[in-house]
């Protein structure tokens, strides 16, 4: 009885030896799993961009780059109209075959490139994919067709460009809407700049602009990147009528300040209706300016005197500012911020920031609404203006107040 007593409780001890050795096991493994998870927490408590870094890359695929994905067929899309043929890419009028959706399809020229894929073309789509903007031309999607040179961007269809606008429409902007017009287009300026996006060649033809009153700035094929210190780039751009002078005389250190002198000259146009400098050539366009400004010197123009070009300007043209002559019926807070947009040191013309501050949107008239812009026949669009009787009277279109909410970073 005895040798069977102490069996069972060798046999008892057995069990509770294994019991003791499963738990201990179970615990070290449950240790382990807790020191894991504690130097997994550290690490993202030390770098919480690192351990994200999957998710956020699928987000930025998912919800920025939706080509990415994968693209589709431009089959899918029925052309109806061209638009215009630009040097980097021919815009037609599509509708997408599925949802019947009016879109703008661009086909961008790859059929002579002998060094792959275009920079500006990879430039506009990475620049359009990241431009999320009430006031920038929406890229919504990249197609593909049958050969390896047809790519396409599948783009919103906007009615108007603001340069065919104001040379067809029968009178002038208000100046309640020219405000609205500049606010819309400065807040997208605005976006670009503080995400070190320069765009290189606003003007009034890359203006869009719908039937509810809405700017869109398009055409992004010289947009680019810019960093801090400035890196060198070339002066070659800018459409000539918009270019600023800094950009004529030569210079490839330049920053933001060369989109604002082509806003500059874009508020002019919308004021005029018509170009303030037309020059024929690189030349005619500075000595159009400094007729206009009068001839920059070393208190306008710090350091100008020392540049390859000074010669040429320290002997052109007079030094009298007739700015205020030109638009004599403005307001004078007109002429203050038109004033800032053109002036000749980069240092200090005026920034898209600090202009949608300027007092000349605060003063009478205020702001107009975009709902109470009057619509107009469109051109893209293959429609034509209708012929009223002579007898019927025009209507004058009312403003009324209104004002943009800007969301800076």
């Amino acid at each position: 009885m005895d040798s069977a007593l102490r069996r069972t409780e060798s046999g008892t001890n057995d069990v509770a030896a294994k019991d003791i050795s499963q738990e201990a096991l179970e615990h070290e493994a449950r240790a382990k799993s807790a020191a894991r998870e504690a130097i997994a927490k550290r690490k993202r408590n030390e770098n919480p961009r690192e351990s994200s870094q999957s998710a956020i890359m699928n987000r930025i695929k998912r919800d920025t780059y939706p080509a990415i994905a994968g693209c589709r067929s431009v089959c899918e899309f029925e052309k109806l109209n061209r638009i215009e043929e630009g040097s980097y890419g021919v815009v037609s009028r599509a509708r997408n075959r599925k949802t019947g959706q009016i879109v703008a399809l661009k086909q961008l020229k790859l059929e002579k490139e002998k060094q792959g894929f275009p920079i500006t073309s990879l430039r506009e789509i990475h620049t359009l994919m990241e431009a999320r903007h009430p006031h920038i031309v929406e890229l919504k999607e990249v197609v593909v067709g049958d050969t390896l040179s047809q790519v396409y961007l599948v783009m919103e269809f906007v009615e108007h460009d603001l340069k065919t606008l104001l040379s067809t429409m029968r009178t002038p902007f208000l100046q309640s809407e020219i405000k609205t017009l500049m606010q819309q287009i400065l807040s997208a300026v605005v976006w670009m700049h503080t995400r070190w996006i320069l765009h290189r060649d606003l003007k009034t033809s890359n203006l869009l602009m719908n039937n509810r009153g809405q700017i869109k700035i398009a055409d992004f094929g010289l947009a680019r990147l810019f960093g801090d210190p400035i890196q060198d780039m070339t002066a070659l751009v800018v459409t000539l009528w918009y270019r600023a002078p800094e950009l004529l005389l030569g210079t490839s250190k330049y920053d933001t300040a060369v989109d604002m002198w082509s806003v500059g000259c874009i508020f002019s146009e919308l004021l005029l209706k018509e170009p303030l400098f037309q020059g024929k050539n690189e030349t005619d366009q500075l000595a159009r300016i400094f007729r206009l400004l009068g001839k920059p010197t070393e208190s306008t123009w710090p350091g100008i005197s020392s540049t390859s070009h000074g010669k040429m300007v320290q002997s052109s043209g007079p030094s009298q500012n007739h700015l205020p002559h030109q638009f004599r019926y403005c307001t004078a807070a007109t002429l203050d911020l038109l004033e800032r947009f053109l002036t000749y040191d980069p240092r200090r013309r005026i920034s898209a920031q600090e202009a949608l501050q300027h007092h000349y949107f605060l003063e009478s008239p205020a702001p107009a609404h975009p709902d109470t812009f009057g619509s107009f026949p469109s051109t893209a669009a293959g429609e034509k203006r209708r012929h009223s009787s002579p007898d019927a009277p025009h209507r004058p279109r009312k403003s009324s107040a209104y004002s943009l909410e800007f969301d800076f970073p």
